[in-house]
């Protein structure tokens, strides 16, 4: 039986690991004013990083409605596939899982819908797992339950470098914004099993020191991969400050973040991706 694994562009898989493993990745709208863009379609994710601060309005992030993924199934019924396994970011982080939902219960083909409970390449290690079991002959529920377990043992840490774009997102007011420069405050952010929970810590170097810790306290891991919002020097940086932690054999992928995350936390951001073993 043929499984094609499907996405979005949330989950922030790599360019070659895409075609490596042949995913379908659904990319997410970039609205910007009365002008609209598919991520890393018709903008790159460093256009979108570049041009921040200078978009004449703020970017808006939409997701594509169930007719674009209903076409894709049926695409793939044409291409041969008998099945797709569609993976996808959080249904509580975004309106993604419920398009997908409703395509689904219109498709011909089997369609069997994934909350991957995570965000970003949290969720994407998931369908990179998917997409080689796929290939290797795995049935769909083998494949639900090895993806399953992979994420309740993944946590994602994520330091902002501003609480700039949380306030022009909403995510906080503008007191707020503006008592968090005055301190130095920087946004924590931890994210596992479809929850995120943000901390506000002084000045960078304590947040990038209670990452760690957090990590460190997660116990023997399985992999380390790296996020960050145009700051992969600051993400290198940060994997070597993680080097004891880092597990032998380790392969781990640096990734920018999708301009759906990064409309709402900016750029110069840095994150790990953990796998406990």
């Amino acid at each position: 039986m043929r499984i094609k694994i499907v996405t979005d562009s949330v989950c922030d898989i790599p360019d070659e690991l895409i075609q490596q493993y042949d995913i379908k990745v659904v990319p997410s709208y970039i609205n910007i004013g009365d002008q609209s863009y598919l991520d890393g379609v018709e903008m790159t994710r460093k256009q979108f990083y570049d041009g921040l601060d200078s978009f004449p309005q703020h970017p808006k992030t939409a997701a594509p409605g169930p007719e674009t993924y209903l076409q894709i199934f049926q695409d793939a019924a044409e291409e041969g596939y008998d099945q797709i396994f569609s993976i996808h970011v959080a249904a509580n982080m975004s309106s993604i899982y419920n398009s997908v939902l409703k395509a689904a219960n219109q498709s011909k083909i089997s369609v069997v819908v994934h909350d991957s409970q995570q965000l970003s390449l949290g969720a994407g290690l998931q369908v990179i797992t998917a997409s080689k079991m796929a290939l290797e002959g795995a049935k769909v529920d083998e494949i639900k339950n090895e993806i399953t377990d992979l994420g309740k043992r993944t946590y994602v840490y994520a330091l902002l470098d501003t609480l700039k774009f949380l306030h022009l997102s909403g995510r906080i007011n503008l007191a707020m914004r503006g008592i968090g420069s005055l301190l130095r405050i920087k946004p924590l952010m931890t994210f596992h099993a479809g929850i995120p929970i943000f901390e506000k810590v002084r000045t960078r170097g304590k947040a990038i020191e209670c990452m760690l810790s957090y990590v460190r306290n997660l116990g023997p891991l399985e992999h380390i991969s790296v996020i960050h919002t145009q700051a992969l020097e600051a993400a290198k940086w940060l994997y070597q400050k993680a080097n004891s932690l880092i597990p032998e054999n380790n392969q781990p992928i640096y990734q920018m973040v999708t301009p759906a995350v990064g409309a709402h936390v900016g750029p110069n951001g840095i994150g790990l991706v953990c796998v406990t073993s």
